[in-house]
């Protein structure tokens, strides 16, 4: 809503905004404001966190209504909804004209943003398609990447055996190019190009010199897509007819190549698996789970034989219904294939039904149906799809144990020394560690290193801004940084550590001590603080300290985990502060813009270098009139000096 429309508010509408927050979980004014004036339109919303990052995408037939439903107090709530309506600090809604339309988007922006709260389906790895180009003579050849320029996609195929007897079969059928020529009926009449070894080897039949018509090589690029479809049937048909046809034409030749590609399709049509004497073309999608994951698997079955199937794995399900994942899976699978079949036979019922099948349609261009079997032969699919889902999960779980085992085996003796020396009842082998940094009370940050199987893990590394504490106080910015670390842990349901380092001494330690006593997590993870004055290892509500050997491999891992925490804070502390000093220094010089300011420190390197620079040097970079600005600026101010020393020393050990 804009400044005007705030303006302009009535009484009523004030005071209706105010009844909302009343009645309704919505943490700010602001947001109360945006739910009273959501439209009742069909379309898509955005919920936001606090820093305005999108962790949720919906879609609505009434967006007021929808987004107004997740605030109602007496709404109940599983444990991930409840999670996320507690970070929702902003919505943003796009709207559309039909509830397809918001599907469509819907599906776009989750496969752009991935939200953390959207169900979000996985591969276990990334499947290849056969593709079908779109150009006047078509190539056909395998790819694992998708683009959307026209080209016609086949698969994906779970396994590349099964894909590449499918792209052999379609070759020894049909003499398709292989090249990359760029061919157009206007180079080929130019006479641009010339046959290869394909053509002299009968496996080409020559488009590049025009020995065969577009019309004609295009049949043959029609029959190879209907094959990769799994509507053998009717190619069968086609070929048969072409036998006879050139049978009475005295053609013998062509009539026996023709013959041979015959039997060759038979051949792999008789090794087909039957599953229906319906010669309807339908997917078959099931459901498996257990406590936290679930797997979708999709059976394609065209002219009643199985041709493939394919699959997905959602991670940390225990929160979200069965119809949610089956609805998703639809959606997803539909939005990357292009191959939509008569009938899809669902193991429930989903919400949004009818506009799935209405998307569908039109996708497909003719009707769609949407059928959730009971009993008899069609409910045998679908327990026959579940059956194939409950197997590929265990197969997951089987594999996530092997991978587990696998890694117990091989322990670095550094960290299994680290266990020994501190008396911690498993091997530390995901390590936190913690440290702050300032200068002078400003920019006060904080960092987490992560340390896995004694080897740094950068893609886990968290920097912080301190939020609540003002001035220099070590011990409440430590405290304030490992309250926001272990709550986030504990709503996210993510991995815990091993060990908890801090950085400093006896009151950093308390401190964060504390706070884990208030999330309940102290004693379930080990905590300790490593002093820097004499290396010290100290441990909580103890006055002993642990001294190890210098030489000790437990101390060097210790020192590494702390340096690196040291270093990371120190980094983000340093672009902190460099903003600032872009910001303070020379953009309020006047007629000093910030474009004008980032010449000057791309040229000279610092705001010092700037200060120290040559008139001529100036001239060159800022012009005539702020040369002389310059001068006056820096005559009158005194660049202060934040040399690495007072930065390193910032995060000292404050004493007890």
């Amino acid at each position: 809503m804009n400044s005007e429309s705030q303006d302009q508010a009535s009484p009523q509408t004030i005071e209706k905004i105010a009844n909302d927050l009343t009645e309704m979980l919505v943490p700010t004014a602001s947001l109360a404001e945006k739910l009273h004036n959501i439209p009742t339109n069909p379309g898509v919303y955005l919920h936001k966190d606090e820093n305005g990052k999108i962790i949720y995408v919906g879609k609505a037939k009434n967006l007021r209504n929808r987004v107004r439903s997740y605030f109602q107090q007496n709404r109940p709530r599983d444990a991930k909804t409840r999670v996320l309506v507690s970070k929702i600090r902003d919505v943003e809604f796009f709207l559309t004209d039909t509830e397809v339309e918001a599907l469509i988007l819907e599906n776009t922006l989750i496969k752009e943003h991935q939200p953390r709260y959207n169900i979000l389906l996985k591969d276990d790895k990334s499947y290849p398609y056969i593709c079908i180009t779109n150009e006047a003579f078509p190539r056909v050849f395998p790819t694992r990447k998708i683009i959307r320029d026209g080209s016609k996609y086949y698969g994906p195929y779970t396994e590349a055996k099964y894909m590449y007897v499918m792209l052999n079969l379609v070759k020894s059928l049909f003499p398709i190019r292989s090249c990359e020529l760029a061919l157009t009926e206007e180079s080929i009449a130019k006479g641009k190009f010339k046959v290869c070894l394909d053509y002299q080897i009968k496996k080409c039949e020559g488009p590049c010199e025009g020995f065969v018509g577009r019309e004609r090589y295009n049949e043959m690029i029609k029959q190879t897509a209907q094959i990769l479809r799994g509507k053998s049937k009717s190619v069968e048909q086609d070929l048969q007819q072409e036998m006879e046809r050139l049978s009475e034409e005295m053609e013998f030749e062509k009539a026996a190549i023709v013959r041979n590609r015959l039997a060759a399709l038979r051949e792999y049509s008789d090794k087909q698996k039957v599953l229906s004497t319906d010669p309807v073309d339908r997917d078959v999608l099931a459901l498996a789970r257990n406590e936290k994951d679930a797997c979708t698997v999709i059976l394609k079955i065209r002219d009643g034989k199985l041709i493939g199937k394919q699959h997905f794995y959602v991670a940390q399900s225990e929160d979200t219904s069965e119809a949610d994942i089956v609805r998703a899976t639809c959606e997803r699978f539909y939005l990357e294939s292009d191959d939509v079949p008569d009938e899809i036979f669902l193991p429930s019922e989903i919400d949004d039904m009818q506009t799935l099948e209405t998307w569908l349609t039109a996708k497909r261009g003719a009707r769609v149906h949407l059928h959730v079997p009971q009993q008899g032969d069609k409910r045998k699919l679908v327990n026959m799809a579940a059956a194939n889902a409950d197997f590929l999960l265990k197969e997951l779980i089987m594999q996530r144990m092997k991978r587990e085992q696998e890694k117990d085996k091989v322990i670095p003796r550094a960290v299994l020394s680290l266990q020994r020396d501190l008396r911690l009842s498993k091997p530390p082998r995901r390590i936190e560690c913690f440290d702050n940094s300032h200068f002078q009370g400003s920019e006060t940050v904080s960092s987490m290193v992560v340390f896995v199987d004694g080897k740094p893990k950068k893609s886990e590394y968290r920097k912080f801004k301190i939020r609540t504490v003002e001035g220099i106080d070590d011990f409440k910015s430590m405290q304030e940084v490992v309250g926001r670390r272990y709550r986030r842990m504990l709503e996210e349901k993510t991995d815990e550590p091993d060990l908890i380092i801090i950085d400093g001494g006896k009151g950093q330690l308390s401190h964060a001590v504390e706070i884990l006593q208030e999330l309940g997590l102290y004693g379930k993870i080990p905590i300790i603080g490593l002093a820097k004055r004499l290396e010290e290892v100290v441990f909580p509500f103890q006055s002993d300290t642990l001294l190890l050997p210098k030489t000790s491999s437990s101390l060097k891992l210790l020192q590494q985990a702390r340096d690196e925490a040291h270093r990371f804070a120190i980094e983000f502390h340093r672009s902190l502060r460099d903003k600032r000093t872009l910001q303070t220094e020379l953009t309020i010089i006047d007629g000093i813009g910030e474009a004008t300011a980032k010449k000057l420190l791309v040229a000279f390197g610092s705001v010092e270098g700037v200060r120290t620079a040559s008139d001529e040097e100036l001239l060159k970079v800022a012009g005539t009139k702020n040369v002389a600005k310059i001068r006056v600026y820096f005559a009158a101010q005194e660049v202060p000096n934040t040399d690495t020393k007072t930065l390193d020393n910032a995060s000292e050990e404050s004493p007890v």
